[in-house]
């Protein structure tokens, strides 16, 4: 659908093409240059129709061919060859605009900004990344390099470079970049953290929360490292506070969190959040933990019947798979065999399914990410509520 829109805007840049084209030469050698061109454009046209977006590609060259000056023409072909995975032809057109004679200074901008998302497509990064940098002195570029930027040092995890070059966009175009600056801080507090530097992981975390208040992986972060080094009072009141500020991210901090309650051996406490949270924001997460807890004090029977209770009300493949677990020891051999099969059932159902999806572009994934992995886009990825999910 890309391929054939692209296409369907080059029809009446080729179609313009041909009409100025035929103007420049005398009356004769012009309606015989026209009548070529109209019977050209037509047959692309059928092409596209017939979708056979190759051929047509192939007839549009040829329009454009005409008149070397249709920089509007080139621009949309480097742009479609791009998109269809020909980086190379893409190159080529875009460097042949950039060494014409008499090309205005925003044309030579645009198509050293076309080039450099030619380089970036094609992992030539480097040379992205010195077009990118020429451009930002070019102030109508200085945005749209600013992010190419961006993007670069994001897929190269240069975290610095990222928050310097986000900050510097924010000071051009006045929209925020808070949410991403406070990210790119968490990337380098995780990398402290896993590294065992911990003042330096809470230097990170601080200039989160300085651009972000409320920064949801800042606060994960920080109860995991209050429990590395011990303050588990600490981080119950970290990660408790998460969760209340932003229900998705309770599956990503429920493990962490219970290993606090466990240590402190603060059970009272535990089962009362755990509670509260499936009150407020019910999730299957926070209802199996909560099952394990019941079942820890009060007995199977008891955990048995508060999932029967709950699941009545909000079905689950999930928690009928921790329900179908806890009856197989009070059931005769072969009740136990079918509830097996039907809780292997469970398990495939779960396992086919994406766990989550991100509300921006609709990828769907198994485990979570801050990053989604197809749009690029920071915390937009969230668990999928509903029977198979959350």
């Amino acid at each position: 659908m890309i391929e054939y829109g692209l296409l369907v805007l080059l029809l009446p840049v080729a179609a313009v093409s041909g009409w100025y084209a035929g103007r420049r030469g005398s009356a004769r050698h012009a309606g015989q240059k026209v009548s070529r061109l109209s019977t050209t454009y037509f047959r692309g046209l059928n092409y596209l129709l017939n979708e056979q977006p190759d051929k047509a590609i192939e007839v549009f060259l040829k329009i454009a061919e005409v008149d070397k000056r249709t920089v509007e023409t080139q621009f949309a072909l480097g742009n479609l060859f791009r998109r269809r995975g020909e980086v190379d032809r893409a190159i080529r057109v875009h460097q042949n605009l950039i060494a014409r004679q008499g090309l205005t200074d925003e044309h030579k901008s645009q198509a050293l900004l076309e080039l450099g998302e030619d380089y970036m497509r094609a992992g030539l990064l480097d040379r992205a990344e010195t077009l990118f940098c020429d451009l930002v002195a070019v102030s109508h570029c200085a945005p749209d390099a600013l992010r190419h930027l961006i993007a670069i040092y994001q897929q190269e995890r240069d975290w610095h470079k990222a928050i310097e070059h986000a900050s510097r966009l924010e000071e051009v175009t006045g929209e925020s970049s808070a949410r991403m600056v406070a990210q790119f801080h968490c990337e380098l507090a995780e990398q402290a953290r896993i590294a065992g530097r911990i003042e330096e992981a809470r230097d990170q975390l601080k200039s989160a929360f300085e651009v972000e208040a409320n920064c949801v992986r800042a606060g994960l972060i920080e109860g995991k490292l209050d429990i590395l080094e011990g303050q588990d009072a600490a981080a119950i009141r970290s990660l408790e506070r998460v969760a209340r500020h932003d229900p998705d991210i309770i599956p990503e901090l429920l493990k962490p969190l219970m290993q606090a309650y466990e240590r402190r051996e603060d059970w009272h406490r535990a089962r009362a959040f755990l509670a509260e949270t499936l009150e407020r924001h019910p999730g299957v997460s926070v209802l199996l933990a909560l099952t394990r807890l019941i079942e820890r004090e009060d007995g199977a029977d008891a955990a048995i019947d508060f999932l029967t209770n709950q699941l009545r009300r909000r079905p689950s493949v999930r928690g009928q798979g921790a329900l179908i677990e806890l009856s197989l020891a009070k059931r005769p051999q072969e009740e136990r065999d079918v509830l097996l099969v039907l809780r292997q059932l469970c398990d495939q159902l779960v396992a086919g399914a994406p766990a989550y999806r991100c509300g921006h572009c609709g990828f769907g994934a198994r485990s979570h990410h801050w990053q989604c992995p197809s749009c690029k886009n920071w915390g937009t990825v969230k668990p999928i509520h509903g029977a198979a999910g959350e």
